[in-house]
This record gives structure tokens, sequence and C-alpha cells, in this order.
């Protein structure tokens, strides 16, 4: 396909991106009301005016900013309908339907309110507005799932596989990972069939994704003492850096401490800069941010890549997405009364 059309509707979008000192002035916003009143002088004003007439304060932001992000995404895969790449950038845009799912599987199996539930999910996948607004009034986990097979939905098969475990365990990490495993085995399995530059391109960011995500996996199963074989079934296969052999020497090392020592010399030796006081405590959350920070930045990063690629999409709605996460937890803090060092660590620079 023929990119030069595409990446300049893009980088046309990119100009409009929040930048660093815009970012800034909403940190120092007061209160919603001074945040709302900046935020209308962007790209969300014509959301924000809508969302005004039926609601208010943070839910105003929350529903202005998910249906500004549904719209953008749904604007970059119009461009390429029909085309060759749709199909990549289709593999990027279910990376939400993973995510829905399992929002909306957490909600159920606390009970919570099906509209509380909808608010957190972002119908950017094949699981659209509609579909999610289903999904959400079910009454448990075993209905949404039932729902999702009587849909034809691909991911209700490896919930109904692993279903029974689930009802035994009761651990939603089961049903968490099979989803996970589905989505990448599914997204490597069409991208090897793919030899162009842009399935390439691709590639290398959904196997950094599954880096990201057995890393973590290994610093968990560190701080919670769980047995090795156990864990061993959590690890995504995929990647040819990071394959078991080496996650599990990884593990092996029974420390925080010791796993940090061994990803020196690789690309995540950033994580070994983390500060001491958080490796005593093993206090997860710090490396699992960290991995974030550096996952979208690599993603950002291809804003340098080839400009007649898919790397260019790929980069826009890896910068979209952080912006649109960076506003809504500037506004949680401020309802939470947060300080503004929590509000700062939270957020995630591009």
């Amino acid at each position: 396909m023929e990119f030069a059309y595409v990446n300049a509707r893009i980088r046309g979008m990119r100009s409009r991106l929040l930048d660093r000192s815009l970012l800034e002035q909403l940190i120092n916003k007061p209160d919603l009301d001074s945040l709302i009143a900046e935020l209308e002088k962007t790209a969300y004003r014509q959301e924000l005016e809508k969302a005004g007439v039926l609601f208010s304060g943070i839910t105003r932001i929350e529903v202005a900013i998910r249906k500004d992000l549904v719209r953008t995404f749904r604007t970059i895969l119009n461009f390429i309908k029909g085309e060759d790449a749709e199909k990549l950038l289709t593999i990027i845009l279910n990376r939400w339907d993973i995510q829905n799912i399992k929002t909306i599987l957490r909600g159920k199996k606390i009970q919570a309110i099906p509209s509380e539930i909808l608010e957190c999910t972002i119908p950017a996948g094949q699981l659209d507005e509609a579909a999610l607004t289903e999904l959400v009034k079910q009454p448990d986990v075993k209905t949404v799932i039932d729902l999702l097979a009587t849909w034809g939905i691909a991911y209700a098969r490896p919930l109904i596989l692993n279903f029974k475990e689930y009802t035994e365990t009761r651990d939603m990490q089961v049903l968490e990972y099979a989803l996970d495993t589905f989505y990448y085995e599914n997204a490597l399995s069409v991208l090897k069939k793919d030899e162009s530059e842009d399935a390439r391109i691709l590639k290398r960011m959904i196997i950094t994704e599954i880096d990201v995500n057995n890393i973590k996996t290994v610093l968990r199963v560190i701080r919670d003492r769980i047995d090795r074989e156990e864990a061993e079934r959590y690890f995504i296969k995929g990647s040819t850096e990071f394959d078991t052999k080496k996650l599990l020497s990884l593990m092996k090392t029974g420390t925080i401490e010791g796993a940090l020592k061994e990803l020196e010399y690789t690309p995540y030796q950033f994580l070994t800069k983390i500060p001491q006081e958080y490796i005593a405590v093993e206090k997860i959350s710090a490396f699992e941010k960290e991995m974030e920070r550096y996952l979208v930045k690599k993603a950002v990063s291809q804003f340098l890549g080839n400009p007649l690629s898919i790397a260019i999409p790929i980069a826009y709605i890896w910068a979209k997405y952080t912006e649109v996460t960076n506003i809504r937890v500037i506004a949680r803090c401020k309802i939470a009364e947060m300080s503004e060092k929590e509000l700062r660590e939270a957020l995630i620079y591009v």
C-alpha cells in the first residue's frame, strides 16, 4: 500500500496532540472546572461540548476523551479501508478488544455497576459501543463469555476452554492469560505469513509487548513466591531474546535484585536504575510503570521510522492513547486531591 497520503493526514493529526507545555498547564490547573476550560482550547473541544449537554465534572471529561479517541482511531482505519494494510492496523486496534473484555470480566467478578464498567472501556476494536453495552449488561462472568460465543467472537474460545479452571480457582489471571495468549499467537501467525516491511515493523512491536508482559510476570512470580513450574504456564511465547529458558533463568535468581542483574545487558537494563527502596520492598508497580513507559516510547519513536510505512500509524495510535490516559490521570488526581509529585509519577511523557 502507498502510505504517503495516509501518513500525511496522520502528521496533520499529530500536530494537534498536546505538547509537553500544554500538559504542564493541565497539571497546574487547581480544579476540574479550570481543567475543562483549558481542554476546551484544544482538539477535545467538540467532544467536550457534546458531553457537556448530559454530563458535568469528571464524567464529562471521561466521556469526551473516550469519544474523541474512538473517533480518531476509526478515522485512521477508514484511511486504509479495503487495503492490505487494514489487517495490520486491525491487529493493533484489537488490543483494545482484549483490554475491554478483561475490564468487563473483572467488573463482573466484583459486581461493579455496569455504567462504571462501560466508562472504563474503549470501543476501538471489533467490539463497538453497542456490543460493549450489551456485554456489561450481563449478570456475571459466565454470561459475558456465553454472549461472546453466541456472537461468534473468536475471543470466546480461549475463555470457554479455561472457564472450568477459573470456576475452581476464582483466579481472573487464568482468563486474562488465555486472552493474551490467544491474541499474541494469532497476531504473530498473521504476521509470519506476511513478508512486507510493514509486517516486520509491527512484529517487532508485538514481540516487545510480549517481552514486557513476560518480565512483569517474572517479577510478580518472584515477589509472590509462586512455584516456578506453575508460573511457567503464564509465559507468552513468541520472543527470541526472552524465550522460556531466559525467563526461567531470571526466575531462578529468586530475588528482584537477582533478576535485575540478569537484565543488565538487555534493552531492559533501565530497570536496574529504579531506586533501591522500591527493590527492597518489592514494589512491582514501580517496575511495571517503567516498562509501560519503555513500551510507549518505543512505539512513539516509530515517528522517526520509514515515512512511507505503517510506522507512522503505529506511533500515532500509541501517542494518542497515551495522551488520553494522561488526561484521565490528571482529572482523577484532581478529584482525589493527590499531590503533584504523585500525579507526575503516574504520567507517561512522550
